[in-house]
């Protein structure tokens, strides 16, 4: 049975490529190679995504903030007119004595206090 050698045979022409260099170097040297690069890029992208975050939280503190007094007195006016009297009669003519109770229909599952 022939005996199989360990090390792949490579021509003349793929060791002077970039990438076999590389392949031979990152044997040596696997964390400068791959470690250290991709450490950097982790902390690299963190420097550069918090300023994006910073102005997504900047955006959203400007569309929901806190109203002043003066706009908090102008919200409401485009709403009806409230005349007290005309509310006190209207609530007047509602009839408070005759009506009759009625069971909310309960969701499915739920349960309806019925003993």
């Amino acid at each position: 049975m022939a005996v199989f050698q360990s090390k792949k045979y490579r021509s003349a022409a793929d060791t002077s490529t970039f990438a076999a260099k590389y392949r031979v170097m990152m044997a040596k040297h696997p964390f400068l190679l791959f470690g250290l690069p991709f450490m950097s890029i982790i902390v690299a992208g963190s420097f550069i995504l918090t300023p994006a975050t910073a102005i997504r939280y900047e955006r959203h503190d400007r569309r929901v903030r806190q109203l002043t007094r003066d706009e908090e007195l102008g919200v409401g006016k485009g709403g009806r007119k409230v005349n007290m009297k005309d509310e006190y009669y209207r609530l007047a003519a509602k009839d408070l004595d005759d009506w009759e109770q009625k069971r909310v229909k309960r969701l499915p599952g739920e349960n309806d206090g019925i003993l």
